[in-house]
């Protein structure tokens, strides 16, 4: 597989606090990669640099073998990204908010791809509600349409299923490994649900306090934390481990 996203030495300063120092990783086309790493460890800040959001303090993104920089309005044509806490125009229904992605992503036949989404999601009921009035678990549905708007060959996930009930989460998690093998949609996210990083990932990039700990599967990541011969996974017991010697060095 071909190297679709690349990251060098990545870094992002706010006065003497290092929240992303010096990270570099890849994404090869058509994998799940999970980033991940205790709160504060600079996995969002990454996600926001790759989208352009913020600029980087120093380092470089490559997406589709083009740097961002230079090719930013190219690159975000084919990128999408979704988190639960990325709000829509409150008083303007489902629909409307759909569509004004849909004409910013110059969307062909945009009613029909919107409510072909809102099937796939099962919110086709919630069309004309106004976001105002949606629950947390639909406004995440609603900003999983969103991101697939555009069929993206990148997705950017922060926390994709993290006000959803576990019924809705299965559903979730169904489509996106449906469209990562039948689109190759390669798809980078984070999340603290370490049940579902191993189903999904073939791939984890672990980080801690801004700088990558381990990359590999989701064995490999648990065998170089933990520095144990496991047959198995076991990364919630990495996430605990990382987070309890943290706390432990900041007493």
């Amino acid at each position: 597989m071909h190297i679709l996203v690349e990251v060098q030495h990545l870094t992002k300063i706010y006065g003497n606090f290092r929240v992303v120092d010096d990270v570099s990783f890849f994404v090869r086309t058509g994998e799940i990669v999970g980033l991940l790493g205790p709160s504060g460890a600079g996995k969002t800040t990454t996600l926001h640099m790759m989208l352009g959001l913020i600029s980087p303090s120093a380092g470089s993104v490559r997406i589709f073998g083009k740097r961002f920089e230079e090719n930013r309005a190219e690159i975000l044509e084919k990128v999408s990204f979704t988190a639960p806490y990325v709000q829509f125009p409150i008083r303007l229904t489902v629909f409307e908010n759909l569509m004004v992605f849909a004409r910013l992503y110059n969307i062909r036949e945009p009613s029909s791809k919107i409510l072909e989404l809102l099937r796939m999601f099962e919110i086709e009921d919630l069309k004309g509600k106004p976001v105002s009035r949606l629950s947390s678990g639909e406004n995440t549905r609603v900003g999983l349409c969103k991101a697939l708007l555009n069929d993206p060959k990148l997705l950017l996930m922060d926390e994709p299923t993290a006000y959803l009930d576990p019924q809705l989460s299965i559903q979730v998690k169904k489509i996106l490994l449906n469209m990562q093998q039948s689109c190759g949609m390669t798809i980078l996210y984070t999340s603290h649900n370490m049940a579902e990083v191993e189903e999904m990932c073939s791939r984890i990039i672990f980080l801690n306090r801004g700088r990558v700990l381990a990359t590999g599967t989701p064995i490999e990541v648990t065998q170089l934390i933990l520095k144990e011969n496991r047959s198995e996974p076991a990364l919630r017991e990495v996430f605990l481990h990382v987070a309890r010697r943290q706390s432990n060095e900041a007493a």
